[in-house]
């Protein structure tokens, strides 16, 4: 984008077949490690696959190195609480890398209830000889033991192990949301529609409640948590957003239980546009605190909005994702579209912010130069190595060639998921149950 935004280029995609789709092949969240190295997605079948980039090859070096698949796992099984007769499902709501300390590679999973932390290493030797089982590892009888042996390592393929390490379970009533690793790595929290829970890594069987919003009598519950994140560099601040459009920033320094925000971050109505959808449409489904911790930002139904940490009355920048779907509320509320959560990116430099759309769009939006475009991320338009075409919807009057008019857009095809490279100019778009990549375009 910073070059010239229709050089991007796309890079490799990850299709499953369109014939053999079902609803468990659905991307539920996609998530970068913090070197950009691998990539996790997580999927309605409670299965986690993560790629890794390979590294350039002498004979191409300008050829920066594809993402292929890595390692696939089983992270969430579907449950069935007996006691509120309530099926769990398996579907992974969230994933977050933990920065790398050794070979081994670390991150939690989340679905509705569960938080599994899980170890992902590589093995390529195998001990041999052992004296009190044979190769198959069944037990010898002791009687036929005649010599001691001494076991060796000896070299095989090249396995890749993915193991649960801990398993943070019954902290919520409610569906949990969001996890956000703390900038101690020490703990992390989980948050759910009415509560927000802080974990050590280390303690497995209890949680610190730190933001409950449940009223005593329920039927006077106004809003629900939507999102929450830790803030990137100091530990004591995190913001949550609610239903109601508004940001709450929380410091643990002041009080144990966070039920005082330090700032209140709401931008007030404007009159004209009031309608029956107003409240609807201005619940955040999304905030993220830009990497320099300086600002936050928050998606709705039909914007993202960058807010100074400095400002609590109204956003610094506003965008307008699909403002053309403003004269459409009426029927994306009975076909439940408008109910639809949008997540949102900053790039590694925060100078541009990236969030999805219908129809397989999703937009860019350049802060310092304002310039805006729409991409969509589909098999027709995305043969590999091909450049992509900004695409333009056109809302009545005539519809020149290379438009779409916004009565023929697909609202069962919905970019919900994307993330973006910690440096370089690689973005991850999930389009139901197929993972697009694409970078800036190399030479």
């Amino acid at each position: 984008m910073e070059e010239d935004v229709e050089t991007r280029k796309i890079n490799s995609s990850f299709l499953r077949d369109h014939s053999y789709a079902t609803e468990a092949d659905i991307i539920s969240t996609v998530e970068f490690n913090h070197t950009g190295e691998l990539l996790a997605t997580g999927d309605k079948g409670g299965r986690v696959v993560i790629f890794q980039r390979e590294q350039e090859s002498k004979n191409q070096p300008h050829r920066r190195g594809e993402y292929n698949v890595y390692s696939t796992f089983q992270s969430h099984e579907p449950e069935f609480d007996y006691l509120k007769s309530l099926e769990i499902e398996e579907k992974i709501n969230k994933i977050r890398w933990l920065p790398q300390q050794n070979a081994a590679y670390f991150l939690l999973s989340t679905n509705d209830k569960t938080v599994k932390l899980w170890k992902v290493s590589e093995r390529d030797k195998r001990p041999e000889g052992y004296n009190l089982k044979d190769e198959d590892g069944r037990l010898r009888d002791p009687s036929m033991i005649t010599s001691l042996r001494v076991p060796v390592l000896r070299p095989m393929d090249l396995m890749v192990e993915a193991t649960p390490r801990r398993v943070f379970a019954n902290a919520h009533t409610y569906h949990i949301n969001s996890i956000s690793v703390n900038s101690d790595y020490e703990t992390y929290m989980s948050a759910d529609d009415l509560r927000i829970n802080l974990w050590n890594f280390e303690i497995t069987n209890q949680s610190f409640n730190i933001v409950d919003i449940k009223p005593a009598n329920m039927e006077e519950l106004t809003e629900v948590i939507t999102a929450a994140e830790f803030h990137p560099h100091h530990c004591n601040t995190f913001v949550y957003s609610s239903s109601k459009g508004t940001i709450r920033l929380c410091d643990m320094r002041a009080s144990a239980l966070c039920d005082r925000h330090a700032k209140f971050f709401e931008e007030p109505e404007d009159p004209s546009n009031r309608s029956f959808f107003s409240e609807i449409i201005s619940s955040i489904s999304d905030v993220k605190f830009s990497h320099s911790g300086r600002y936050i930002m928050t998606r709705d139904y039909l914007t993202v909005k960058v807010w100074d940490l400095n400002m609590e009355n109204r956003p610094i920048e506003t965008y307008q994702v699909h403002d053309y779907l403003r004269s459409k509320l009426c029927s994306l509320y009975e076909n439940d579209c408008i109910f639809d959560k949008f997540e949102c990116v900053w790039n590694g430099s925060d100078s541009v912010i990236m969030t999805g759309s219908y129809n397989n769009f999703f937009r860019m939006f350049d802060r310092n130069t304002k310039r805006d475009v729409t991409l969509e991320a589909s098999r027709e338009n995305s043969k590999p190595r091909a450049i992509l075409k900004p695409r333009k919807v056109c809302v009545g009057g005539k519809r020149r060639k290379d438009e779409i008019s916004v009565d023929s857009l697909d609202f069962s095809k919905k970019i919900l998921h994307t993330a973006w490279h910690p440096s370089e100019n690689i973005i991850a778009v999930a389009a139901t149950n197929n993972l697009y990549i694409f970078q800036d375009k190399v030479n």
